[in-house]
């Protein structure tokens, strides 16, 4: 989970960004390594959000920390980069943005990329901003000389009520406006979800459609919103619903807003999870019969991870008078090679075939017998769902990357491609255990 890099509030038992693992890889699919980051004052590191495609089979994504270093950020404040094909099978990075939080820009972006119809990159950022810490939308713009021009479209400002530290990704809407959530801030501190509308002149202006309260609605948001055709809003919170689970804090909620006549916007609860179906849901996704899909990153099998749990992964059906059903398709494990914590929610091909990764578990000789991580699948069958299988795992050596903190994004040949934050570059980071990769599985 991205937050508890900057924030408190999660258990000493899932700090996981501390892990010092180092691994090659093993299992059903053969892994390639595309990019090393580096850290050395320009590459970026520690590459925390989903891979998106051009029409030109180019990779783009974003790193948390590297590029030039600042006053604020020594170790640089994260990248937006760029990963090229070349016809001998290797890739090239190109840096496209180093951020540098000097008051304006963005630092520690998260979140996925988006473009629009021109050609144009769209993110946001944790931190930084016109108030220093509470965080940015951003627009990358192409130039004639093969450079990039940022444009800050928003700064977050916590002492308006706005939401702060968004670590999700935009999506478009069907006017060109963008869709995006807050961890925290808002009217209750909960967290937002927020729309930017484009003005006449270029400027954007935000509207803050809901603020959550930390009740039985939930509270908040880490993940990506999706859109229906109606367009509706849904999304995911990992704390909130049921206040008797997760110690007190809730285990989360899937949640529906739809828009209302008079502009504003009608939030609705679709599951509530219980701590035993998961706990902190990841996001969700839509497959073409009109499920949702998505994972935890707790909950599950509560003798997991001294009763925290240790993730799942689950499927919510609509049923014909509003609610919603809810099946665990796959109980991770950290007594099992299939990995567990899982920080992001998985993918669906066009067989309603989901993929994913986990942040640790697999390989038990790497990190003190904790796993460095998996990337795993759960097949489509006519009776429902597979018990999965591991596609690839990471292991001791880190040549290949170590402990994925991102999902997955799928090419037109069935290739999969992600990210991990450590492993790759031994020489790189404090601990000399990696900056991290970007990664090519071939099933």
């Amino acid at each position: 989970m991205h937050a508890k890099i900057l924030s408190g509030s999660w258990n000493a038992t899932l700090a996981i960004f501390t892990v010092t693992c180092l691994l090659t890889g093993t299992g059903l699919a053969g892994e390639k390594v595309l990019h090393n980051f580096k850290d050395d004052g320009k590459d970026g590191h520690k590459p925390l959000a989903a891979l998106i495609f051009d029409a030109s089979g180019n990779l783009y994504g974003t790193t948390s920390e590297g590029g030039t270093g600042t006053e604020y950020c020594p170790g640089g404040c994260g990248t937006v980069f760029e990963l090229m094909p070349k016809g001998d099978g290797t890739w090239t990075e190109k840096v496209l943005h180093s951020f540098n939080e000097d008051g304006t820009d963005g630092a520690g972006p998260a979140g996925s990329l988006v473009f629009d119809a021109s050609g144009n990159l769209y993110g946001t950022t944790s931190g930084g901003g016109a108030y220093a810490v509470y965080g940015t939308v951003f627009e990358l713009t192409p130039t004639a000389g093969g450079q990039w021009k940022e444009n800050i479209l928003h700064s977050f400002n916590y002492g308006k009520n706005e939401g702060s530290m968004p670590f999700g990704g935009l999506i478009f809407g069907a006017a060109g406006n963008l869709y995006g959530t807050t961890y925290a801030g808002g009217a209750y501190g909960g967290g937002t979800v927020f729309e930017l509308v484009p003005q006449a002149g270029g400027s954007w202006t935000q509207k803050i459609l809901h603020s959550f309260k930390g009740d039985k609605n939930g509270s908040v948001l880490e993940g990506t919103l999706i859109l229906d055709a109606a367009g509706n809003l849904y999304g995911t919170t990992i704390f909130g619903g049921d206040l008797s689970c997760g110690g007190g804090t809730g285990c989360g909620t899937v949640f529906e807003l739809t828009p209302e006549k008079d502009g504003s916007w009608t939030e609705k609860v679709l599951w509530t999870f219980s701590g035993k179906d998961g706990d902190r849901p990841l996001g969700v996704v839509f497959n073409a019969a009109g499920n949702l899909y998505g994972a935890t990153a707790l909950g599950g099998d509560l003798s997991c991870d001294n009763g925290y749990g240790c993730g799942t992964v689950f499927e919510l059906t609509p049923k014909k008078n509003g609610s919603w059903t809810e099946r665990v398709l796959w109980i991770l494990n950290a007594e099992t090679p299939r990995g567990y914590y899982p920080w992001a929610g998985p993918i669906l091909d066009a067989r309603s075939n989901l993929y994913g990764t986990t942040n640790e578990g697999g390989d038990f000789s790497c990190y003190y017998g904790y796993g460095c991580g998996t990337v795993f699948e759960l097949t489509q069958k006519a009776d429902g769902y597979s018990t999965g299988a591991v596609l690839y795992t990471f292991s001791k050596d880190g040549v290949d990357g170590s402990n994925p903190g991102a999902g997955l994004v799928r090419d037109h040949s069935g290739n999969l491609y992600g990210s991990t934050i450590r492993g790759g570059n031994q020489s790189c980071g404090s601990e000399s255990d990696g900056c991290g990769t970007v990664f090519e599985i071939t099933p």
